[in-house]
């Protein structure tokens, strides 16, 4: 489903992405190549050639724990190859453990020239995202060193420092630089007839600020052993999500979602120093804690595996903003966005070190929380955090907007993201025709989260916090919000809710899937509720794999858009539980067996968004040129799907 061959590598906030021969080029590519630690490429080169040319691949190396590959030196028809080797590589701890096994196809002896061109560019994921790089580095020095059993590349910019390290056993012959700057790695492998010979390589990552890692093991098999051992004790776990369903493809869809999101976990740190493992967004861009990633990936994870949930509230507690800093967008009880660990975020040059621009993910934090508890029936967390979730609160009343204009707010021109929810991207909020929206801006389902954050919080209050009077005050809150709501966003016209209301108070008039999010939340009442339900899987909306952002045939339509057309799967997720809610389970079942059989031609691995293209255009779900995958909050929603699904089954 992705427009790259690379093949990836992923487990602990540690990727590589290879090609089928399990190199790395570091070409420019819309999907970039190499081996990533903490935002930044350190393995930019990864090249092995065989008698000074580039082997045949007769197995391309496949994605999973371990990347096993066949390979033989290039040769012509009715000469078979003297040789093979069989490469076999594995990520863990920000380590690349390789391993080349050469075996003699002949009855002759024959001495092999193996040779690995290595490098490390040390670019801040930022700058493979650019168009261009043009980002200014004052003082910047990558070196290179010779080690006794291989070379160490370094990158330094004042207090910023980085390495690289490249070992091997046996120790090569010779390093040599190249032209270009990179180092090429020698050995001279000798093969007794029909003999084998062995090389071990390791590739150890060591960014700036990081913590020394634990060793990893010696070989790629033992890694990978590790490394299955990590997911199958969180893919094992009770309950099974599988065995809740007789229908294969979902169960495949669940099996596949829950091995990617153990692979996507990354570290953290809760309020007390505890170390936590959090849902990273997803590879290649976004391995890292986002706010409204880890959030909604937990919810939809959560009555199969509440332990998610359990780790990101106290990780997102912990970084929760307390005081001004409008150069981060972070105001006091906001939660974090996003968190990058990269050179350019600690010299300020892009805003994401922690950054606090997200309008949702503040709400989505409370309706977590409340739903953590009532699903588990443990109270502890909620009241560990109780004064985390009052900062959020009085986070939406004073800095959101709730108190002075009635609604969640963002400014779309205040610097750092164009939008600030979940449709993030420039031009996302918008009239039909496409007009932009200016000002301080409204969206309609960030109203629908702060309505059910509000009611799940008074719940706490009422129930865990025994503060009967503050949950009087957000119950009253929650109300008066649904009753503004109703006035102000409901299209007469279109029967269907506003996209957003813009810095006038317009309704901004776009059909947009948002809606569905409404749903979830519960903030329409009963009868329009259903109206919007049905009205999503007209054909405008519904493409066969699921709904589209924004219907087709208004003028702002664009199928191959981020969020003007596109079809999301964690959106549909969120409309089939606002569906369940509201006892749609006809539509509930259209939009998973649409998302499910997508599904089934992606190798049962969502991707984070398809193309708004339905089967009627193209037999297979056309993909979405710079789509993350595997995606966390895609991922968890088969999971979504199946509670769906069991919930209007049990209505």
């Amino acid at each position: 489903m992705t427009t790259t061959e690379n093949r990836l590598l992923v487990h602990d906030g540690t990727f590589a992405a290879l090609s089928p021969s399990g190199d790395i080029t570091g070409a420019p590519s819309t999907s970039p190549d190499g081996l990533f630690r903490r935002d930044a490429r350190h393995l930019s080169r990864w090249q092995l050639t065989l008698d000074g040319a580039e082997p045949a691949v007769l197995v391309p190396v496949a994605t999973g724990e371990q990347a096993a590959g066949v390979l033989t030196p290039a040769g012509v028809r009715g000469e078979p190859a003297r040789y093979t080797v069989f490469r076999e590589q594995a990520v863990c701890d920000g380590t690349l453990v390789e391993t080349l096994r050469l075996t003699g196809n002949t009855g002759e002896a024959v001495d092999v020239t193996v040779a690995i061109t290595a490098d490390a560019d040390f670019a801040d994921q930022f700058e493979l995202r650019a168009d261009h790089n043009d980002y200014d580095k004052p003082g910047a020095d990558r070196t290179c060193r010779s080690l006794p059993d291989g070379v160490e590349f370094g990158y330094r910019r004042s207090h910023w420092h980085s390495r690289t390290t490249v070992t091997a056993h046996p120790r090569p012959e010779a390093v040599d630089a190249t032209d270009d700057g990179a180092r090429r790695l020698r050995w001279t492998v000798p093969l007794e007839p029909h003999g084998t010979a062995e090389l071990a390589l390791r590739v150890s990552a060591r960014p700036d600020g990081a913590p020394e890692p634990p060793e990893a093991p010696a070989t790629p098999a033992a890694v990978a052993a590790r490394t299955s051992a990590d997911i199958a004790e969180f893919t094992a776990a009770a309950p099974d999500p599988a065995a809740e369903t007789e229908w294969p493809e979902l169960r495949r869809a669940c099996e596949q979602g829950l091995t990617d999101l153990a692979g996507l976990r990354v570290p953290a740190l809760g309020p007390d120093g505890e170390e936590l493992r959090v849902p990273g967004a997803g590879v290649p861009w976004f391995l890292t804690i986002f706010g409204r990633d880890s959030l909604l990936t937990s919810l939809f994870a959560l009555p199969y595996r509440p332990e998610l949930a359990e780790a990101t509230l106290p990780a997102l507690a912990a970084v929760q903003a307390t005081s001004d800093d409008p150069a981060r967008a972070a105001q006091p009880g906001k939660i974090v966005h996003e968190i990058r660990h990269g050179e350019l975020a600690a010299f300020g040059q892009v805003p994401f070190g922690r950054y606090y621009g997200t309008v949702d993910a503040t709400p989505l934090f409370l309706v977590l929380l409340g739903a953590f508890t009532e699903r588990t029936g443990d109270e502890r967390l909620a009241r560990r955090l109780e004064r985390h979730a009052r900062a959020a609160v009085t986070w939406m009343e004073r800095h959101g907007g709730l108190d002075e204009r009635g609604y969640l707010l963002y400014r779309a021109d205040e610097g750092g993201l164009a939008n600030q929810n979940w449709k993030d991207s420039p031009g996302a909020i918008c009239r039909a025709d496409g007009t932009q929206a200016e000002g301080a801006i409204a969206v309609a389902e960030a109203q629908g989260y702060a309505y059910d954050a509000l009611r799940r919080t008074a719940r706490l209050a009422r129930t865990v916090w025994s503060d009967t009077a503050y949950a009087d005050r957000l119950d009253e809150a929650a109300d008066d919000l649904k009753e503004r709501f109703a006035r102000d966003f409901w299209l007469d016209a279109e029967d269907f809710p506003a996209l957003a209301l813009d810095g006038e108070g317009r309704r901004m008039d776009a059909l947009g899937s948002d809606a569905g999010h409404l749903l979830w939340s519960g903030i329409l009442g009963q009868e329009r509720g259903e109206r919007v339900g049905r009205r999503l899987l007209e054909p405008d909306f519904f493409s066969g794999w699921g709904v589209r952002t924004l219907a087709a045939g208004q003028a702002a339509y664009q199928p191959l858009s981020y969020h003007r057309g596109s079809v999301w799967p964690h959106d549909n997720a969120v409309i089939a539980l606002g569906l369940a809610r509201y006892g749609l389970g006809e539509e509930v079942r259209r939009i998973a067996e649409g998302v499910v059989a997508a599904a089934a031609r992606t190798g049962y691995r969502l991707p984070e968004v398809m193309a708004g293209y339905g089967p009627d255009e193209h037999p297979d779900p056309v993909p979405y040129p710079h789509s993350c995958s595997p995606q966390s909050w895609a991922a968890a929603t088969p999971l979504a799907l199946l509670t769906a699904l069991r919930d209007t089954a049990q209505a």
